[in-house]
């Protein structure tokens, strides 16, 4: 069947990826003391050899293995334009809400004219809680950049608002949502 002169056969499974360890030679390079690997069956899909370069004695270079598509930091412009479908500028009832008192205060906002204005009234109470801002939609970072000017030193981040619009069953902004209630 195979001749194993000193190893004992090993069978591994990786993938769709079938190997023998046996001492016969390969086409890859193997460490001095390690059996070389001998395809045996190849059912398709991904070499797994890019993942072996986590195993540090797997004799896989850095450079085989699996790279990393991005290297740079994502930054706030990455995430932009950022659109809510089920937000849009509009009136919103005050309600009450049941939240932990520790709930720090949330506004949502947009780069719309109803939500700088808004900003603008508002900005002076929203330092004094400190509040954090969602901006659901906005264009471009020029945008985001115009809405941060209307309140220096509060953060606001573009992030998709579906998920707490459904669960506040919030349809508009501009928003502050506290641990007493809704209101605009």
């Amino acid at each position: 069947m195979f001749s194993m002169s000193s190893a004992v056969m090993r069978v591994l499974t990786t993938g769709c990826l079938v190997t023998v360890m046996t001492w016969s030679s390969a086409a890859m390079a193997r460490p001095d003391g390690l059996p070389a690997l001998t395809v045996v069956a190849d059912f398709g899909g991904e070499p797994a050899r890019p993942y072996f370069v986590a195993i540090g004695a797997a004799g896989v270079s850095e450079q085989e293995g699996i790279q990393a598509a991005r290297t740079a930091p994502y930054s706030i412009a990455d995430m932009l334009p950022m659109t809510t479908p089920s937000l849009s500028p509009g009136r919103v009832e005050r309600r009450a809400l049941s939240m932990p008192a520790a709930f720090q205060p949330l506004f949502v906002v947009g780069d719309d004219p109803l939500s700088q204005s808004w900003l603008a009234a508002r900005g002076q109470a929203l330092m004094d809680m400190g509040a954090s801002g969602l901006a659901v939609n906005v264009r471009s970072a020029e945008s985001l950049q115009q809405l941060l000017d209307l309140v220096p030193g509060v953060r606001i981040d573009p992030v998709p608002g579906d998920d707490l619009a459904k669960r506040l069953e919030l349809t508009h902004y501009p928003v502050l949502i506290t641990s007493a209630g809704v209101e605009q």
